[in-house]
């Protein structure tokens, strides 16, 4: 069994040293471009020539990316690929110029390339797309919306030959978000394509619908378990061993879960002891606020909250959301050992 530590979206260069421009030239092949709806919209003459670029850029960049990340060990082969490789591709404006024929094959060839590499080197991947997905709402039209906006990610994952069965490789994640709940979630899946089905997974909020209203929905597809939300929520350290962490684990049916790990900033908790636990209910008194408490850091700085993090990974691998993305999840890996965890971490 490999165990994963993974990252999001951007890999940096390890020398934060260098001048911005050397590093840029140095990142920019692994990582995206973008444009805007607004300059497309300003520059007609420019706009096709403009999105042509962008995507092919960015397309390339997947393969660079899991290129990269097939050289480091097994054991931190994961990494999240960014949502806005496809510029403006859910905007009604500009739907017919991905519906082009010639642009539909390249997407086709290129993306089939990426995930043939995901596949050859064992380099597992995942897309999580944005916060206005809101399967789950009470409106018809957003949940319209929603359902395209997934199923643009879906696309890219079909076109990398994934979907083709229930969690082969790739998950597409999502918060419940809504005001219908779990509810809504399940009445949105009957809309959702096969190969979106397959992918689908959801994530316990940390200030809306938490890991209780996410098992409702253990039926239904894959569950991710993020340990921060459910800290924020709840204050809870929630064990490794918990009865509602295996019903995580068996909403994936065998295959093996990914959870979500980050911890609150280091700027927000300047002067606690990075050797304990942060307790909730004593930062509440203190003035703390969850809003706060929620943001992600950029390096994870707290010993005792990795040591807890580490603990699931005898079941989980773990995605790391930290600013820092890969050298932050490089930090991580090398403070921990896969075979020494300390007993217990007392919160303070």
């Amino acid at each position: 069994m490999t165990r994963r530590i993974g990252f999001c979206c951007q890999w940096f260069h390890h020398d934060r040293s260098l001048k911005k421009k050397q590093l840029e030239e140095i990142e920019r092949p692994m990582n995206t471009r973008a444009t805007t709806v607004r300059w497309l919209n300003e520059h007609k003459d420019e706009a096709e020539a403009k999105l042509d670029f962008v995507f092919k850029h960015n397309i390339d960049g997947i393969k660079n990316l899991i290129l990269k990340v097939s050289t480091l060990p097994k054991s931190r082969r994961m990494c999240r690929i960014s949502s806005p490789i496809l510029p403006v591709a859910t905007q009604a404006d500009w739907r017919y110029y991905w519906d082009k024929p010639e642009i539909i094959k390249y997407c086709e060839k290129h993306f089939a390339e990426a995930g043939d590499l995901a596949r050859k080197h064992d380099v597992k991947v995942s897309f999580h797309p944005g916060q206005f997905t809101v399967l789950a709402s009470d409106n018809p039209d957003i949940v319209e919306r929603s359902i395209d906006e997934f199923e643009y990610h879906v696309n890219m994952a079909r076109w990398m030959g994934f979907g083709k069965s229930f969690q082969d490789g790739c998950k597409i994640n999502v918060h419940i978000s809504g005001r219908q709940g779990p509810e809504g979630i399940v009445k949105a899946i009957p809309k959702l394509s096969p190969e979106a089905r397959n992918l689908l997974t959801i994530e316990n909020d940390e200030m809306g619908w938490g890991l209780e209203s996410s098992l409702e929905l253990e039926k239904h597809c894959a569950l991710v378990l993020d340990i921060h939300h459910h800290w924020v929520a709840t204050g809870e350290y929630i064990d490794a061993t918990d009865d509602r962490v295996k019903r995580v684990i068996d909403s994936w049916r065998g295959k093996r879960p990914t959870l979500h790990y980050s911890v609150s900033r280091e700027d927000v908790l300047v002067d606690h002891d990075p050797d304990t636990l942060p307790n909730m209910d004593k930062l509440l008194e203190q003035g703390y606020k969850k809003t706060k408490l929620r943001a992600h850091s950029d390096f994870y700085w707290n010993s005792a909250v990795n040591h807890w993090a580490w603990s699931f990974t005898d079941y989980f691998d773990i995605m790391c959301e930290s600013k820092a993305k890969n050298l932050a999840s490089i930090d991580f890996f090398n403070k921990q050992s896969w075979k020494f965890m300390p007993q217990q971490a007392v919160a303070s």
